[in-house]
């Protein structure tokens, strides 16, 4: 590792891509990754313990739904030995008491558990999963009766917004120390579903408005992250804090990317963990070098004064609206495709949401 790069922060690692879930938002790859591809146990713990040995402090256990990996207590376990930080990201389904017992015992840390509403019947229209609000406020107690820190997700967008306050409400209820509002991307299968997720210009306006008060009422009781939508921005936010800056994203077949969605961007090549270490691949891995630093800009980025702040914004995003990914990122004020973006935005609010595109697995 060159003297100059920092040791990557968190490690994403997406256990599966089976869920039971049919999300319209789902943002893993249209082709998703089969169960008969995915890295063994002794493949995952060896991933944590290099992880460990480059100076990761933490590791998110996402998917799919990490709970469909029957082995998910031996992986914590392996976690925490490389003394990794482990934060399970879940839906809660295949989650009883019993299993987070046995996950706190092997050494879990965390909980983040997403939800799709607060109202019962919308939230499990939106998921495509009968019962699975319920599920989900049965297990929050059962993470809080363990003692274990508990984080709520909630992907919002135009089929929830209105609802925010009371999101804001139940995340309180359920003893959760920190909420995601986190504004739907449009990636992979959310993109299908743009015309039926796009938010209106009026209820932006209002969830701002909505957060900003509740993080003053709250203060000392729920600590409030908040996502902004892309489309009706006026700067863009850096790429995973920037490529290949802070986080290494492992694939259920060990594909080693620089954030969520890289796959999408066409003529990059991805090393797998099975095949090269973890250290040669955040320092040198082509994909990572691909859009790491200011070298590779153009303008308007290149000359930018906050170049080094935002990273141009996000790679995905500008090649699936620019056909591009070296192109500024739309949601940039100063992108020559910024006015489009807008225009599309406002374009699809003002209409009847379509039907919801629902994640078949």
């Amino acid at each position: 590792m060159t003297a100059l790069l920092e040791p990557p922060i968190g490690l994403l690692a997406e256990l599966t891509h089976r869920c039971p879930l049919q999300c319209p938002y789902c943002s893993n790859p249209l082709n998703l990754e089969t169960v008969r591809g995915e890295l063994t146990t002794a493949q995952w713990c060896d991933v944590f313990r290099q992880s460990g040995d480059i100076g990761i402090q933490q590791v998110h256990l996402s998917g799919g739904e990490p709970a469909s990996r029957r082995d998910l207590e031996a992986l914590v376990d392996g976690a925490a030995k490389a003394g990794l930080y482990s934060n399970l990201i879940t839906s809660g389904a295949g989650l009883t008491q019993s299993r987070l017992e046995r996950l706190a015992a092997a050494g879990l840390d965390h909980v983040q558990l997403s939800i799709q509403d607060a109202d019962a019947a919308n939230s499990d229209r939106i998921a495509g999963y009968a019962g699975g609000f319920q599920r989900k406020m049965d297990v929050a107690g059962h993470v809080r009766a363990l003692g274990l820190p508990l984080t709520v997700n909630a992907p919002v967008h135009r089929q929830n917004l209105d609802r925010l306050d009371d999101i804001i409400a139940l995340a309180v209820r359920l003893g959760a120390l920190r909420l995601e509002v986190a504004h739907v991307q449009y990636y992979a299968w959310a993109l299908a579903n743009r015309a039926a997720l796009m938010p209106t210009r009026e209820q932006i306006d209002r969830s701002i408005e909505i957060v900003a008060s509740a993080r003053e009422r709250l203060k000392g009781v729920l600590t409030i992250d908040f996502v902004a939508p892309d489309y009706y921005a006026e700067r863009p936010k850096p790429c995973m804090g920037g490529w290949g800056r802070g986080i290494i994203n492992v694939t259920p077949s060990g594909l080693a990317l620089p954030c969520h969605a890289a796959q999408t961007l066409p003529g990059l090549v991805f090393d797998n963990v099975v095949e090269r270490p973890l250290a040669e691949i955040w320092a040198s891995s082509p994909a990572f070098q691909a859009f790491r630093g200011t070298d590779w800009m153009r303008e308007p980025c290149r000359s930018c004064d906050l170049r080094t702040l935002d990273f141009g914004g996000c790679r995905c995003q500008a090649m699936a609206l620019t056909g591009d990914a070296a192109n500024t990122d739309p949601a940039c004020s100063k992108s020559p495709r910024h006015g489009e973006l807008a225009a599309l935005a406002e374009s699809e609010s003002a209409n009847p949401p379509l039907p919801l595109r629902y994640r078949r697995m």
